[in-house]
């Protein structure tokens, strides 16, 4: 456990104190209090203190994230916190967690999903367009390898340039400028920052498949400490965090990241779980593409095995079925099997090759 331990309130009464870690953004600040406010409202005797730290992926800002090379780009300075013992858990968004962790964490929570699709921001002299109907050589602006994959073999007369910054420095940059006709960032963190109406389209999988762990929320902590993963458990969605589990095993069997294009779909159905995932070229005009499926169904209650200790792709889901999560897992290593064997490797690898000579 922490130093922290126990504060006093005016009546005398003594209470635990837990430290959460996030980043500094607004939307890393509005997630993290979501969470805090959770656990408040389950745990009313712990006092809860916000931790904001500057990552490396929010102080490099002159260079595409996939250029940056650094796998941990959004966490690393949160997971030293946790490791000095100076926060007892970290927010973060599953898909800045990469596949494994560093030895002796883990991820003790995956919340309910919020919407995981990529969402249109049109420059407000486009009102009323669509990514269609935007005139030939328009400039969009995503730091994304996956979604310009996507989205330039889906809509050819358009121009696709990188745009780093947070929510509100991206949407400044489009609104102040006239450099992009369009951005392309994920709907979950418009909707939680209360920019919903700023959402001109959300991007079906047709169109654009979304990035693993897209729009849920993680949190990591201390694989030993099973306190607090006792009781951040409480906070797990079973549908995401299988979803989630799944999509990290397809991800890391592919040995996939954020310097190659890589995408999924997942979906809970009448007791099964169905994964779509492809892999892309930079330029999209190579893909493979597949949906595998399995069942989640609970089994014999008396047989089913709950893990208190076994993590899969980084995650501790405590109270979640084990068997259903082997199923999440299983299915995510076979459905990147089947795409490894129809070329996917090769694919993958000059896709990286090219992204390090830009």
């Amino acid at each position: 456990m922490s130093e922290e331990a126990s504060s006093q309130d005016g009546n005398g009464k003594v209470s635990r104190v837990i430290r959460i870690g996030t980043r500094k953004s607004q939307l890393a600040r509005i997630q993290t209090d979501s969470v805090a406010d959770k656990l408040k409202e389950l745990y009313p005797d712990v006092h809860l203190e916000i931790v904001a730290m500057s990552t490396t992926g929010d102080i490099i800002l002159d260079r595409a994230l996939s250029k940056i090379g650094e796998k941990s780009l959004f966490t690393k300075e949160l997971e030293n916190a946790l490791e000095r013992n100076e926060v007892d858990l970290v927010i973060h968004s599953l898909k800045d967690l990469p596949t494994s962790l560093p030895a002796g964490f883990t991820i003790g929570a995956v919340l309910k999903r919020e919407n995981p699709h990529d969402a249109v921001v049109l420059h407000p002299s486009n009102t009323g367009k669509t990514l269609d109907t935007l005139p030939e050589k328009s400039v969009i602006g995503t730091s994304s390898l996956r979604r310009a994959a996507q989205l330039k073999k889906r809509f050819p007369h358009l121009e696709f340039k990188d745009i780093r910054g947070n929510l509100n420095t991206r949407l400044k940059k489009l609104d102040e400028k006239d450099d992009f006709a369009a951005i392309i960032l994920a709907a979950a963190g418009l909707k939680r920052m209360g920019w919903e109406n700023r959402i001109s389209m959300v991007l079906e999988p047709e169109d654009c498949m979304y990035a693993v762990g897209q729009g849920a929320l993680a949190v990591e902590v201390r694989a030993r400490d099973a306190d607090i993963l006792e009781m951040v458990s409480v906070l797990h969605d079973p549908d995401t965090v299988l979803r989630c589990i799944a999509e990290r095993a397809f991800l890391k069997q592919l040995e996939g990241g954020c310097s190659v294009p890589v995408a999924v779909h997942t979906q809970v159905k009448d007791s099964q779980l169905y994964l779509t995932g492809a892999v892309y070229s930079l330029d999209g005009s190579q893909s493979i593409k597949e949906t595998m499926q399995t069942s989640i169904a609970p089994g014999n209650k008396n047989l089913e095995r709950v893990d208190e200790q076994v993590q899969r792709v980084g995650v501790t889901a405590i109270k979640v079925p084990a068997e259903a999560q082997d199923a999440a897992e299983q299915l995510g290593v076979k459905l990147a099997d089947l795409l490894l064997s129809k070329g996917a490797k090769e694919i993958l690898t000059v896709a990286r090759q090219l992204n390090d000579a830009r």
